[in-house]
């Protein structure tokens, strides 16, 4: 074994050995795989070995086709079969709700290339004839789905990389990792040492104990899975005679199931309710290629229907039922990418659909590691998405819903409550009490909207029972003043004698002066974006340079990362997350200034206190950090204090408020008023594969500022070139729904573009949608459709904001 390597990878199942092929291919040859135990042994040996390219978030979907395309390119280098059957496969529906959901899917497939098509029951019947179409009321064919031989798989990869220079030991067992004065990494095994510049942790079952060993504590949990396979089926070998060809995949989601052909039987598999967590706080490290004990009593459940749906099964024998042990995260998505604070040392962990997944977590992770950025818009897996509050009871909860609901529908007004309630704001009590119903970001119980008494949210696809409260909540911003809870977003301060310069290398906007705030576009090398901020100066005379930044909340992990890998070696600047350290309220409407008035003795005047001022004040009797700026474009305010201030601000302004008519608004409200205007949100307008001219975020960037931030090329560059998007806003003619995102967007007889975000305007009384467009057709005056439900609706693009265009409201 080599004492020195580029990097060292640490576990040889599916997606350990995809990143080291890749690394390889890429051209990063001294890299070692490390292996406990044999290759596959974990997970990898026992999966059902089935992939399919579908997925809820697109960029992922992207990544699964990648996968399934490349197993060719790997069986043709190594020389080693990965048993890859594409047959084709249908996705069931036994509901109209699930129907609406798969119409989504196909129309996210028409801008991601995806072959997918909807047809009826009877069609899913004769193209897999095991189907009762009577149980279903429609389906999607996918031409891509198909299984493969997970070991072989597994080995073609390890044997391309080795041809290509890797190396890979095998019965090499990980004990401890060490992070070395100069930076590197000391990996100490059973067989010795290796001192290596960066480390992968691709553990699977044993990712926890690879991350423990560096102080990690990674939000992942085992489940014991199971699937039977059956005995040889008279109904297969009738399909196989009369086609040539094997029974094409199904999923049934209403039955939770998923069945594909295992030789002359059927393979089926179930995530089951009853589900049951694996070795919950340790993985012991003699585990391998050993199967757990079936309980067939716990899938009874799952299996009634399955035998229901698909009745052949009801004479078939059961030839062996495999339950063995997968990872989740609590989402269900892999965490993949740089862990925060510990330079060098990766993670690709958490895979659990590591046949559909695991090329494009190694391509992602290759190039990320060797580029310094994944290539493609990963947020879904990356595992930045999670803080130090995912704890190992968190995980556990999250991890055990999930699983759970693997099959199920998750609505776009659907909140879910397992490992909920865990941070609260001081004023939690007070919102609930109001008919507050919450939702939760990054960890955080955020109101999203009140409720009348007795009226609950009642989850669907169309306009729900929300909808008439919501615009309630809209209203009463646009005609008076409302009041809303802001501590999920992430702020930050930032110091130091070096802090100016460096954030003017950061941020490519031009910086606010003292006691002035501006809207600050980040940009990675490429100028893409990686971040947009609310910057704000607020120096003091006389004292050292201090800043103030507000960003998105789910991306303080993410953004924290960021900022720290520039920080300068100096020490001249320092920036430190101030979570719920610093907790925010917000005022908006026509009489916000009125109700500011009443609870300080400041000047708020708009003379004194114009648009984009920031000032410390007082509110009542408590100290405060206020800026003039609102999300709901509209005059308003953002206030932020300290946690044990937040109650007597919220009494005083609720106080001051009342004679106006003050009214609490939510999230749904806010998006519906930020729509309103055409305001971006992170992770979904911005995102790192748009340009800052491309998102329409060029207006804040200062081409001509003498700093050289970040991205100030490549940016110069999409401005004199273009770029290839434009971002624009829509007022779709729906009838009972409204696009919640990822929506494809027509002109003409052609899918050219993709919905971001959307929602009804309730002020303004139009449904509207976001979303990018080549920037060809952006400004075309009509031609456009988006495609909602299964169903096309004329959209045109409202090329200025349907509220306060001149910004009257706004800087008044």
């Amino acid at each position: 074994m080599k004492s020195h390597a580029q990097v060292v990878v640490i576990g040889g199942g599916v997606v350990g050995c995809s990143v080291l092929y890749h690394l390889a291919r890429s051209g990063w040859k001294d890299v070692v795989l490390l292996e406990r135990d044999e290759l596959t042994s974990g997970s990898t040996w026992h999966a059902a070995g089935g992939m399919h390219t579908i997925n809820g978030d697109p960029n992922v979907a992207k990544l699964q086709k990648y996968t399934i395309e490349l197993y060719k390119e790997i069986e043709e280098l190594s020389g080693q079969a990965t048993g890859v059957h594409i047959t084709g496969g249908v996705l069931l529906a036994a509901t109209e709700a699930r129907m609406d959901w798969l119409r989504g899917v196909v129309a996210k497939g028409r801008y991601l290339g995806l072959d997918l098509e909807e047809i009826s029951a009877e069609e899913a019947h004769r193209l897999m004839p095991l189907i009762d179409p009577k149980q279903f009321v429609g389906a999607v064919r996918n031409s891509e789905d198909g299984h493969l031989d997970p070991a072989g798989v597994t080995h073609a990869y390890a044997k391309a990389a080795r041809k290509l220079g890797a190396d890979v030991e095998r019965f090499t067992k990980v004990e401890d990792i060490v992070r070395q004065p100069d930076g590197k990494w000391r990996v100490v095994t059973n067989k010795g040492e290796v001192i290596a510049e960066h480390v992968v942790n691709a553990g699977g079952l044993w990712a926890r104990e690879v991350g423990r060993m560096v102080g990690l504590e990674l939000p992942v949990l085992a489940m014991e899975h199971m699937y039977l396979i059956t005995e040889d089926m008279p109904e297969v070998a009738e399909v196989n005679a009369s086609t040539g060809k094997e029974v094409i995949h199904a999923v049934d989601f209403d039955g939770e199931l998923y069945l594909r052909q295992e030789r002359g039987g059927m393979l089926m598999g179930t995530y089951e309710k009853a589900n049951k967590p694996w070795s919950e706080f340790t993985t012991p490290w003699n585990f391998g290629h050993e199967l757990l004990e079936p309980d067939i009593d716990r899938i009874a459940p799952s299996l009634e229907v399955g035998f229901r749906h698909f009745p052949a099964f009801q004479k078939a024998g059961i030839k062996q039922i495999i339950n063995g042990p997968f990872t989740f995260a609590p989402d269900g998505n892999p965490l993949v990418g740089p862990v925060r604070g510990l330079p060098g040392f990766w993670v690709a962990c958490g895979v659990m659909a590591g046949f559909s997944q695991g090329g494009g977590v190694g391509l992602a992770l290759s190039n990320w590691m060797i580029h310094g950025d994944p290539g493609f818009d990963i947020w879904a897996m990356d595992v930045a998405r999670y803080g130090d509050w995912a704890t190992m009871a968190y995980t556990n909860a999250k991890v055990r819903e999930n699983y759970s609901r693997r099959f199920s529908i998750r609505f776009p007004n659907e909140e879910l409550p397992a490992g909920r309630p865990l941070k609260t704001t001081p004023i939690y009590d007070l919102l609930a009490a109001r008919g507050a119903q919450f939702g939760v970001a990054y960890g955080l119980e955020v109101p999203l909207w009140y409720a009348p008494e007795g009226v609950k949210d009642e989850f669907s696809w169309r306009r729900s029972s929300d909808f008439e409260h919501v615009g309630r909540e809209v209203r009463a911003v646009r005609d008076s003043v409302g009041l809303s809870e802001i501590s999920s977003f992430a702020k930050y301060r930032v110091v130091g004698q070096g802090a100016e310069a460096w954030l003017d290398e950061m941020f490519a906007c031009r910086l606010p002066k003292p006691g002035r705030m501006t809207l600050a576009p980040m940009l990675k090398e490429d100028g893409k974006l990686i971040g947009d901020f609310t910057l704000a100066n607020v120096s003091r005379d006389g004292r050292a340079s201090e800043w103030f930044l507000a960003g998105s909340g789910i991306a303080e992990q993410f953004h924290m990362r960021w900022f720290e890998q520039h920080l300068p070696d100096d020490g001249s600047v320092a920036i430190e997350a101030l979570g719920l350290r610093r907790v925010g309220l917000s005022i908006a409407g026509p009489k916000a200034r009125d109700v500011l008035a009443k609870v300080t003795r400041a000047d708020v005047s708009n003379a004194a206190f114009p648009f984009m001022a920031i000032q410390s004040i007082d509110i009542g009797m408590s100290p405060c950090l206020v800026g003039r700026v609102s999300y709901t474009g509209d005059l308003g305010y953002e206030i932020w204090m300290a946690p044990e201030y937040q109650r007597s601000v919220f009494h005083a302004l609720m106080e001051a408020g009342e004679e106006f008519g003050i009214a609490l608004f939510g999230g749904r409200a806010l998006n519906s008023l930020r729509l309103e205007k055409g305001y971006g949100s992170w992770a979904r307008e911005y995102r790192p594969i748009y340009g800052p001219l491309e998102s329409g975020l060029d207006r804040f960037v200062a081409y001509g500022k003498e700093a050289d931030f970040i991205g100030k090329a490549a940016a110069l560059a999409e401005r004199d070139s273009g770029g290839r998007f434009r971002l624009r806003t829509f007022i779709v003619d729906t009838e009972d729904a409204d696009v919640i995102g990822d929506e494809a967007i027509w002109h003409g007889d052609n899918v050219v573009g993709w919905v971001t975000s959307g929602g009804y305007a309730h002020g303004s009384a139009f449904s509207v949608a976001l979303g990018y467009g080549p920037k060809e057709i952006a400004d075309a005056s009509d031609g456009f459709e988006i495609e909602l439900l299964g169903k096309r609706y004329p959209a045109r693009i409202q090329s200025a904001p349907l509220f306060d265009a001149n910004f009257e409201r706004l800087r008044g």
